[in-house]
């Protein structure tokens, strides 16, 4: 049985990448994996390649789900993203790392904010 935390995470990332579709995004890839790390979302904003990070919570009782991705995860979604270029030979595009922040609140309507260059 998948844990509960889990489960949340996953139906942010389907909200998020339904969220981002409708905004023009082409999603290229999702929850890649790297030696080094993992992105949840890879995409293209018309000619710029985004590396999103999802973050998902509940409430906002302990601050922004964006909050949440601190120094460390930084570092390894960046890791990650060199990596993804390199295997895929993309490296003449301009690239960013997004955050998207999902709340969704028992009983509630899941709330969405897209952080452009988070870090």
């Amino acid at each position: 049985m998948t844990a509960p935390h889990l489960l949340l995470g996953r139906k942010g990332e389907r909200i998020a990448c339904r969220f981002l579709m409708r905004r023009g995004f082409d999603i290229l890839a999702r929850r890649f994996k790297a030696r080094r790390g993992e992105i949840d979302v890879i995409a293209f904003e018309g000619e710029i390649l985004a590396f999103v990070e999802v973050k998902t919570r509940s409430s906002r009782d302990y601050g922004d789900p964006s909050e949440f991705v601190d120094w460390e995860k930084q570092q390894s979604v960046r890791q990650a993203g060199e990596e993804f270029i390199a295997r895929h030979d993309l490296g003449e595009y301009t690239y960013r790392f997004d955050v998207v922040a999902v709340v969704i609140p028992e009983g509630g309507r899941p709330e969405t904010v897209l952080y452009r260059n988070a870090f």
